[in-house]
């Protein structure tokens, strides 16, 4: 490391430039000498190489992120009128699940993300805010839900969380962080473990085996039943409310067999859905009407069940999962 060789102090004023006063040239520190300033410039820039890619549908933006090794991957901005600022990051390069409904499913897999690439997807969009004259001024909310599966990157992932976290860097509450999985049963078990009061979520998408199997091959080794076995035992343990992710596809998982379905499956009260209309990639499926999502929320509601319903942000922008980053790899 550069800073080995100096007083701690130096360290603490670099830390500070970084996620404090956001600096993106060392050279706009002037708390550490120039001579340090040009070695940090040369062999630790804070340049983040990318493109923004702006919705105009709704105050959603994108940015592609090309990595030093000339890989590339995607984060979300959702600018909120209450003032919040969501930021959707990535954590691997690709993905392994092969759910056939996601654009990044369909890249493969190159590698996971290291901690710093995972945090500088949350700094990039704190910069972008900063410099803003509208809007929030800064990231509140981050959630794991871009490309890769966050829990097979569980060090990075949890590393990243803790830099996040802390009051000395981005200073996001844990509760305002969630991440989520598409339903690895020993994770899951771990994340329970967890000190950080960080939030759960399970990306769903069916109501019974034989629908989830067919989207999502992880489902071939953690079934329904064993997945909501483990949920049921981080929510005993945690007391803490799961949200179940369910994107609504036409004539797939939108029926009212699958909505009653899926009720049998929410018998907490810390369970919570959110129908999510897909976004298409590219692929056999269809989204759902507005008329079918609205019975199927019903149904849901009738039966007791909390249910909210996310709002399309950025279809213009290929905001669904994976989908900038497959059109820019080649």
């Amino acid at each position: 490391m550069v800073l080995s060789d100096h007083p701690k102090f130096r360290f603490k004023q670099a830390y500070k430039a970084i996620f404090v006063d956001l600096i993106t040239n060392w050279n706009q520190n002037t708390t550490l000498p120039l001579t340090l300033r040009e070695t940090l410039n040369a062999e630790c820039p804070l340049e983040i190489d990318s493109k923004i890619f702006g919705s105009k549908k709704s105050d959603t933006l994108k940015a592609l992120l090309i990595l030093a090794d000339d890989t590339k991957i995607e984060s979300v901005l959702i600018k909120h009128t209450d003032g919040r600022a969501t930021v959707c990051v990535s954590s691997q390069v690709g993905c392994q699940m092969g759910c056939n409904f996601c654009a990044t499913g369909k890249m493969g897999f190159k590698r996971n993300l290291t901690v710093g690439e995972i945090v500088a997807q949350v700094l990039f969009w704190q910069r972008a805010l900063k410099s803003g004259t509208h809007g929030p001024t800064h990231v509140t909310n981050v959630v794991f839900m871009g490309m890769g599966e966050p829990f097979m990157n569980y060090d990075n992932v949890m590393g990243a969380v803790q830099i996040m976290n802390s009051t000395e860097a981005l200073n996001i509450g844990a509760r305002h962080i969630s991440i989520s999985t598409c339903g690895l049963i020993p994770e899951i078990n771990k994340f329970a473990k967890e000190k950080m009061q960080i939030n759960l979520a399970i990306s769903l998408h069916g109501s019974n085996d034989a629908v989830r199997s067919s989207m999502m091959p992880v489902n071939r080794k953690y079934p329904l039943e064993d997945l909501m076995d483990a949920v049921g035992t981080y929510v005993e343990e945690r007391k803490r409310q799961v949200m179940f992710e369910y994107l609504m596809i036409d004539g797939v998982n939108d029926t009212e067999y699958h909505a009653k379905e899926l009720a049998t499956l929410m018998d907490n009260p810390l369970y919570m859905v959110n129908l999510i209309r897909y976004n298409p990639t590219g692929g056999k499926y269809k989204p759902s009407t507005a008329t079918s999502i609205r019975k199927f929320k019903n149904i849901l509601m009738r039966e007791g069940v909390k249910v909210t319903q996310r709002h399309t942000f950025g279809d213009d922008i290929d905001a669904a999962c994976g989908q900038l980053a497959a059109k820019n790899q080649e």
